[in-house]
């Protein structure tokens, strides 16, 4: 029985140092990873928000696609809207406006928040740099390109930079194996009206801090791959077979056949 007293005042400990409002204990800065909402002087359900002007346009346009009676289905556009409008991330009292538009309890908006990964809870910088951990990425070398990331910008994953612009996350499989290992940048320093989304492959320890520099300085280079010897996904150095166009098989009509 003492035992489990102990344990249960443990839990209750935890708990409370979980939802204090005003903590400065590390978990807060992690809390993306959370499956749970924690108040906090500027993500908290009383605090007002609503779209721009403009963006309740573009509200109107992403409800067109879909049936009036299945606005619910246009949750996640809407949530990645509210995102770059706010900087990145999205704030409760954003969830709370996406699901007052769709007509639907803010529990079914959280649902989809919480289980998609590129929707980020808590702030993030201005250029969100992902990089991706997958197999063909880990093998060609990504945990040393977060690693430079990490120790240039001088942050640990997650967090954010002092002048609040840049942050250092991971992103699974991006569907560019073949010119691993690549990064992504959420660039979020112009809102919704200037958000890119960029691809940068074959990059190394080297290049990925070059581009943070960059990007510091408001230059932007060509997305894609980072290996001057190869034309996107290409072979480097050119191709080797395939040189001329493919014969067409020698029945194209087959009516005629």
């Amino acid at each position: 029985m003492l035992g489990r007293f102990a344990a249960a005042k443990r839990v209750l400990e935890i708990r409370e140092l979980l939802t204090r409002r005003h903590t400065s204990s590390p978990l807060r800065y992690f809390s993306t990873a959370l499956n749970y909402h924690l108040d906090s002087p500027d993500n908290n359900p009383d605090l007002p928000w609503e779209f721009t002007s403009a963006n309740k346009h573009k509200v109107k346009e992403i409800l067109s696609h879909y049936p009036s009676n299945y606005k619910q289905s246009a949750v996640i556009p809407l949530l990645d809207l509210a995102q770059q409008q706010h900087g990145g991330w999205l704030p409760v009292s954003a969830m709370n406006a996406v699901a007052k538009v769709i007509e639907v309890a803010p529990i079914r908006v959280y649902e989809v928040a919480t289980f998609y990964s590129m929707f980020n809870r808590t702030k993030v910088g201005k250029y969100h740099l992902l990089v991706c951990g997958t197999t063909p990425c880990m093998i060609r070398g990504s945990r040393e390109i977060e690693d430079a990331l990490l120790k240039h910008l001088g942050v640990k994953r997650n967090e954010v930079t002092k002048d609040g612009l840049f942050s250092v996350g991971e992103m699974e499989c991006m569907g560019c194996c073949v010119n691993a290992p690549m990064i992504t940048v959420a660039d979020y320093s112009n809102g919704s009206e200037g958000y890119t989304y960029n691809y940068y492959e074959d990059v190394t320890p080297k290049r990925v801090v070059e581009i943070v520099e960059l990007l510091r300085r408001g230059e932007k280079l060509p997305p894609g791959t980072q290996n001057p010897k190869r034309t996107k996904c290409g072979p480097e150095g050119g191709n080797t077979t395939l040189l001329s166009d493919p014969k067409p098989p020698p029945c194209r009509d087959l009516d005629a056949c």
